[in-house]
């Protein structure tokens, strides 16, 4: 379903292997809370989605947890942005802003944090709606 929903937005859509339930599971431990389920079930049928220009509009499990882990722990960020505690990023436009749910209130929706200026801003109602409008012709900016 979820590789039919990218491909529909943009045929060249560049696919993984499936992520393992046991993968997901340690994200999830390492993490500390559930991956939403709409990720969950799109990483179980593609380890993440390469989209136009070669971006990964959506990561690798093992990317995911990375990419949180130290977003939440790293010092120096403590000092520039606001806490990331709120978001669970999952993917990136390939110039710095990422796009993350929203953990705390647990939502559907998507936000871009603009690493520029830490604004963070809704971009999509839930991840069918973002990989539509992000594969989508338009370029990696098409958000703004």
């Amino acid at each position: 379903m979820w590789t039919q929903t990218a491909s529909a937005s943009f045929p060249g859509s560049g696919f993984r292997e499936p992520a393992q339930e046991s993968a997901l599971a340690g994200a999830e431990r390492r993490l500390g809370d559930e991956l939403p389920d709409e990720l969950r079930q799109l990483l179980l049928e593609s380890d993440g989605i390469v989209g136009r220009t070669g971006v990964d509009t959506v990561w690798p499990v093992e990317q995911i947890v990375e990419q949180n882990l130290s977003f939440r722990s790293d010092p120096s960020f403590a000092q520039l942005y606001m806490p990331f505690d709120a978001l669970l990023f999952f993917g990136d436009n390939g110039g710095g802003d990422q796009f993350a749910f929203v953990r705390t209130p647990r939502r559907p929706d998507i936000f871009v944090w603009d690493h520029e200026n830490d604004s963070r801003q809704w971009v999509a109602r839930d991840l069918r709606d973002y990989l539509g409008r992000s594969l989508a012709e338009g370029g990696d900016d098409w958000y703004r």
